[in-house]
């Protein structure tokens, strides 16, 4: 199973990097590496009051806090990440939007399974004609994403199996 990039420094990090492929619509990034951590977790601790009793005692020395540890490598990523930029100035109809998202998922669930684990964001570059497309939601609409995806999936295989 793919699992999904939630945050936006991990969107920012990917995206820094070149496409690994384009196609006339899309672009696809990739980078080697695991989604980066929520900085702290939502604390379901009572807030201490400022009026309350002030503990103004020192600190002992045999409680000093322990040195931090030393950062580690960051280690090879074991499963693959999929996230979507889908731009409002591109898809103007929600409608729209949730079509290219829907075959975007669906696409790399049944074949992305080949590509190297990390971050992949896919990207719409470029808006549909919208004279060709009248409906936000047709079958044409549909197939045309689905062939185009497809080609870049088969691109971004056929350089991955290349690289190892």
């Amino acid at each position: 199973m793919i699992g999904r990039i939630q945050r936006s420094a991990d969107f920012e990090r990917v995206l820094g990097q070149p496409s690994r492929a384009r196609s006339a619509h899309f672009a696809v990034h990739h980078l080697a590496a695991e989604p980066s951590e929520p900085r702290k977790p939502k604390s379901t601790a009572k807030p201490e009051l400022s009026t309350g009793d002030a503990h103004n005692h020192a600190q002992a020395v045999d409680e000093s806090p322990a040195p931090a540890p030393e950062p580690r490598p960051p280690a090879m990523p074991q499963q693959a990440w999929l996230g979507m930029v889908v731009p409002k100035r591109h898809a103007r109809r929600a409608v729209t939007r949730n079509l290219l998202k829907r075959q975007i998922r669906g696409l790399f669930q049944a074949e992305g399974r080949a590509l190297p684990p990390g971050l992949w964001v896919v990207r719409l570059r470029a808006p549909f004609d919208r004279k060709q497309f009248v409906s936000a939601r047709s079958e044409a609409l549909s197939a045309v994403v689905r062939a185009e995806l497809r080609q870049l999936l088969e691109r971004l295989q056929r350089g991955a199996s290349g690289r190892t």
